[in-house]
């Protein structure tokens, strides 16, 4: 039984069948490194930014598509795909450019949703309603905004280079709410000068807003930063596993159940760790926190209380249907029909 809400349930929910998002890079920029508020970056960010850097090789968003379509294809079998815009801040620059990406977007063969990685800097009302109108093309059945917010600690943003505070992150969360748009936070836990008491007040605050994804990243540091220089100063000392593992784990259980847990940890890009070394273990980092949650007796929305299970167990829609025991599945039935509307699952298809 799973003890926390899962992207690739959620996504066997909502659309019946296997998803995986395709990482497009489609050539924005970022007021963090164009001039506009600094050019050093925030101190964790490579140069490169996240993502496949096709776009810097003079890829189209169409070739990429085809690209990792084909690649998840013959991996994964048959699936669906959301378009996911991971390089930079993909709402910056002129609206005509975010306009002209969208429709490309809209095109695609397989396209089952969008997912936009942002700043909350880089949002506004022109922007969200441009969005909010591709939400409705008929090839797209639902939209993310991904934000980057790491901490809600303004004097962490100031120390990390954010150029953002977060009333800022807060006022585009609720932007987006208001036009219908999932929003997706992003939040790292070990940013220079806090403590785990300081990253739980993060997670609390996000909790508070109507946001319905969170990732969770471990500060590493990458070659080609401002923190690698700090760290080969001796300026900061990077988390050790087992004090993340225990962070997550503590954090877990003040998300509202119906919040995706969309990540747990982050993935370096090949070549650029430079401390520690345990981020690189990803498949073993999973298994320590679903132990560390076990141990505990712990689950997503226990120190909330749990809806619907009296506090004593999981939410049984946290797993597939399938998954459970006989005994267990008419149970699970009433409380995935309880969570539906709130999660816009279609309860008139066959249950999983």
């Amino acid at each position: 039984m799973n003890r926390y809400h899962q992207l690739s349930v959620y996504f066997r929910h909502r659309f019946r069948q296997r998803v995986q998002k395709i990482p497009l890079d489609a050539g924005f920029t970022c007021p963090n490194r164009d001039g506009s508020l600094s050019t050093r970056g925030c101190i964790f960010c490579n140069p490169r930014g996240s993502g496949s850097g096709m776009g810097l090789q003079g890829t189209t968003l169409q070739d990429q598509w085809a690209f990792w379509r084909e690649r998840y294809s013959r991996s994964l079998g048959p699936a669906t795909f959301i378009a996911y815009l991971q390089s930079f801040s993909n709402t910056y620059g002129p609206l005509e450019k975010l306009e002209k990406t969208l429709a490309e977007i809209e095109a695609l063969p397989d396209l089952a949703g969008l997912s936009i990685g942002t700043r909350p800097d880089c949002v506004d009302e022109e922007r969200l309603d441009l969005i909010a109108r591709t939400a409705t093309a008929p090839s797209i059945r639902e939209v993310w905004l991904e934000l980057g917010l790491q901490s809600a600690q303004d004097k962490t943003l100031q120390r990390i280079n954010r150029g953002h505070d977060f009333a800022c992150f807060e006022r585009a969360v609720r932007m987006a709410h208001a036009r219908g748009l999932k929003t997706c936070v992003h939040v790292i836990a070990g940013l220079p000068g806090e403590s785990t008491d300081d990253f739980l007040h993060t997670i609390d605050r996000v909790n508070a807003l109507p946001v319905q994804g969170i990732k969770f990243h471990s500060l590493y540091v990458a070659e080609h930063t401002p923190l690698a220089e700090e760290w080969r100063q001796g300026g900061y000392t990077p988390l050790n596993e087992d004090v993340y593992i225990d962070t997550v784990v503590r954090a877990i259980p003040r998300l509202r159940p119906g919040i995706v847990i969309q990540r747990l940890t982050g993935d370096p890009s090949e070549g650029e760790l430079l401390a520690p070394v345990w981020p690189s273990t990803k498949t073993g980092i999973l298994a320590a926190i679903a132990t560390g949650l076990q141990n505990s007796n712990t689950w997503q929305g226990k120190a909330l209380g749990t809806p619907g299970t009296g506090n004593e167990r999981p939410p049984l829609w946290f797993t597939l249907r399938r998954n459970l025991p006989v005994a267990l599945q008419k149970e699970w039935e009433r409380e995935y029909r309880a969570i539906a509307p709130e999660l816009d699952f279609d309860i008139t298809e066959p249950l999983v």
